[in-house]
């Protein structure tokens, strides 16, 4: 069987290398100059090993129920990876409003996904982003850009023009899960690749980097799928 797969070349990277995303997609990074023949045989050579990565029973897990949150009286939804209960409430306000629970307006029921999703990215750009902005200085690097993005299967992302582009979705998270993938997206503007130097960078800079991948692994299919 074939297997298709995207090519993303930058001129930065040393080597080659391979990511399966969340939503099967394969994804080749590779050096400027690497042919489309190189690639090609690099993908053949790698065959189990995607086919392998590709059957995660983790990583690709059927979905325990149907995407999407029913926002109704008694339910919980998790901010900075407490859980905090829900509440219809009569208002003449349309917006959520959070006080150690989230208060929707009654009246507006069939947008109140839409009203969560809004806090959400609200609040990722009043954290996330000022704190991406310390971790920058902190680690001697700059970025062009530091933004919230609507990103199901990816939490961050580092560019080749060095944007760093961080899921809202984060903000379920723990902050020690947050913090992880902002430095680890802000690390690749040093380390391109995933090298030992790399996650020696991660590591220094978070010491719970390993309880964050936990986190992650464990929860991290329920975080994304839910909203």
């Amino acid at each position: 069987m074939d297997i298709k797969y995207e090519i993303r070349r930058s001129k930065k990277r040393k080597k080659l290398t391979i990511n399966i995303e969340r939503d099967r997609r394969i994804v080749v990074l590779a050096p400027e100059n690497t042919s489309d023949e190189k690639i090609r045989q690099v993908i053949d050579s790698k065959k189990q090993w995607i086919h392998e990565k590709l059957g995660h029973p983790q990583k690709f897990a059927a979905k325990p129920h149907a995407p999407g949150k029913e926002i109704i009286n008694g339910e919980s939804l998790y901010y900075l990876g407490h859980q905090y209960q829900v509440e219809l409430i009569e208002s003449t306000n349309d917006e959520l409003v959070f006080d150690n629970k989230f208060l929707f307006p009654m009246q507006e029921k069939e947008k109140n996904l839409v009203l969560l999703k809004k806090w959400y990215v609200r609040c990722a750009k009043e954290k996330i982003i000022p704190r991406a902005r310390k971790f920058a200085k902190d680690l001697g690097v700059e970025a062009e850009s530091i933004k919230i993005v609507d990103n199901k299967y990816r939490w961050g992302s580092c560019t080749t023009k060095n944007n760093i582009n961080i899921s809202w979705r984060l903000m379920q998270a723990p902050m020690f899960v947050i913090d992880y993938i902002i430095i680890h997206e802000l690390a690749h503007l040093i380390e391109a690749n995933h090298t030992p130097e790399f996650w020696n960078i991660v590591k220094a800079q978070l010491p719970k980097m390993e309880k964050a991948k936990l986190w992650l692994k464990e929860n991290g299919q329920r975080v994304q799928e839910e909203l």
